[in-house]
């Protein structure tokens, strides 16, 4: 009986197609399974390629199973695509990820790391409120305009919004300056939840540069250590006969 070289996983909420495949592309097996028996089969399953979309949780999946031995290849859905052969079901799908994976020029996404992809969740959220932010000013200046208070546009104008709401003179009704109130309050808050976000960010922007830092000092003293066992020497002479066989073919 053949072995099974690749499997390919299209990766879902509850349930997972697996089509499993020998070397040779040839069908070994198809399985729909649940999340809890997809792993347990995979953890009883000998080593070999599992090859997964590069979608929502494929980068969980993708550690989980090197951990159980596996090798995990991640492909971007749009590559996948030609090689459906029917119509779209989860079936078909699982058979041209192998279909993709299998073929030598085909590219693959590199699996992230946890940390990589908790920096990644910190600019979404960061996006995120942002845009929140952007929606309650804007409502603030709908609001004051009501009342025929224009405002510049931009997030730098709050302490002026501010201003004309707690202004005595502005002509606004007690129920608006409370709504308003309560905006000014949301969009503090928003900057506060902001404000750590990026602190972070920063921290883990210092130990990126740091580790970068470190490895080239690494190399740094390879280079010299090897000047000083006479690579250099070495170097330079191959550079020389290359030089002299280029001269030759030319």
């Amino acid at each position: 009986m053949k072995e099974v070289s690749i499997i390919g996983v299209d990766l879902a909420k509850n349930v997972f197609q697996l089509h499993g495949a020998a070397a040779d592309g040839s069908v070994l097996f198809r399985k729909k399974l649940t999340r809890l028996q997809f792993e347990r089969f995979m953890a009883a399953q000998p080593a070999c390629t599992v090859a997964m979309e590069a979608c929502a949780g494929a980068h969980h999946w993708a550690r989980t199973l090197t951990g159980m031995g596996h090798a995990p290849l991640l492909i971007a859905p749009r590559y996948v695509k030609p090689f459906v052969k029917r119509h779209k079901n989860d079936s078909a799908d699982a058979e041209a990820i192998v279909e993709a994976a299998l073929r030598p020029t085909m590219r693959f996404v590199e699996p992230k790391t946890a940390d990589q992809q908790a920096r990644a969740v910190l600019f979404r959220t960061r996006t995120q409120f942002i845009e929140s932010r952007t929606v309650a000013v804007n409502a603030l200046r709908a609001h004051l305009y009501e009342f025929g208070h224009i405002a510049p546009i931009g997030v730098h104008q709050i302490k002026g919004l501010a201003g004309i709401v707690e202004a005595e003179d502005s002509g606004l009704p007690e129920a608006v300056r409370l709504c308003c109130r309560e905006i000014l309050a949301q969009i503090a808050q928003i900057g506060e939840q902001m404000a750590v976000r990026l602190q972070i960010l920063g921290r883990d922007a210092g130990e990126i540069f740091a580790q970068h830092l470190r490895a080239l000092h690494v190399a740094v003293d390879l280079i010299d250590q090897m000047r000083q066992r006479g690579f250099h020497q070495t170097l330079v002479f191959a550079q020389s006969g290359q030089d002299c066989g280029v001269n030759l073919l030319n």
